[in-house]
């Protein structure tokens, strides 16, 4: 069987490890006391965006997808017998990050939503507001870094420092997330690019990091690695986006890394301790 140049390419590097659950990351302290499982579902939506952060009591989504993505996330929640969502992080207002949140907004208990201060109208960005409006909430447009505790984890959600990146480029309005789980951080991104990655290079280590972007070339995502240290990444991308320049630095810099686009839906689990990672395919 043959295949194409890209493809060869990545499996021969070995960067996307397979299916198995298998230990990712470095124990932090002496202690051996672990801590109830928290788990990181990563959903298979294409070039987009929907993670779902979860501990027994308490419910973070960070984006929702495009238009229709929103009722997996909903699905999934509804299986587990959960229907409260604790905070809805709406990273910016692209489609693909912004798209499935009206389900969601309609479907489920939201308590809180937070999204960066700035306008965009859209056909998604309508529909968002509509359903908020639906259930009485009004969205924390943030100005300013906030932290809140769930069940363990500390968030610390960053806020950009810019009132304007550019014409058209809203995606360095992205909220970033930070997130430390006992001894395990992990760092989720949005559609960070080269300016808003500047902002937050000095953010400190993260065991695992969700790639900014989709993946695509970022003059500075190395140094931003190189800076952040991640054990593993996660790229929420289809196979098109993903650039070959981002596949290069993660392996150059020995980044066990996961794609929806390979690998389905990823799931990363942790003790507070350790993370594990399994996936789809």
């Amino acid at each position: 069987m043959s295949f194409p140049r890209r493809i060869t390419a990545i499996l021969s590097a070995v960067l996307f490890m397979g299916t198995s659950l298998f230990s990712c990351g470095n124990k932090t302290s002496e202690s051996s006391e672990t801590y109830p499982e928290i788990n990181i579902t990563f959903f298979d939506v294409g070039k987009a965006d929907s993670i779902l952060i979860s501990t027994e009591n308490s419910n973070v989504i960070i984006d929702c997808g495009e238009k229709g993505d929103g009722k997996e996330i909903v699905q999934f929640l509804e299986e587990k017998g959960a229907a409260t969502v604790d905070y809805l992080i709406i990273t910016h207002y692209d489609k693909d990050h912004v798209g499935g949140a009206s389900k969601v907004i309609k479907s489920l208990d939201v308590k809180n939503v937070l999204a960066p201060d700035y306008e965009e109208i859209s056909e998604e960005t309508e529909k968002y507001e509509k359903a908020l409006a639906g259930k009485n909430i009004t969205p924390q447009r943030l100005t300013s870094d906030l932290s809140f505790d769930l069940d363990g984890a500390s968030y610390t959600v960053y806020a950009p420092k810019e009132t304007y990146y550019g014409e058209d480029n809203d995606n360095d309005f992205s909220l970033v997330t930070k997130m430390q789980y006992h001894d395990v951080s992990f760092l989720f991104t949005g559609d960070a690019m080269e300016q808003r990655l500047e902002e937050i290079m000095d953010i400190g280590k993260c065991n695992l990091l969700k790639v900014p972007y989709h993946g695509r070339k970022l003059d500075n995502l190395k140094d931003f690695l190189e800076s952040t240290k991640p054990d593993c990444a996660v790229v929420c991308t289809s196979a098109d986006e993903f650039s070959s320049k981002t596949e290069k630095a993660l392996r150059e810099l020995d980044i066990k890394t996961y794609a929806t686009c390979y690998n389905g839906r990823i799931t990363v689990s942790s003790n507070g301790r350790d993370m594990s990672v399994s996936t789809e395919k």
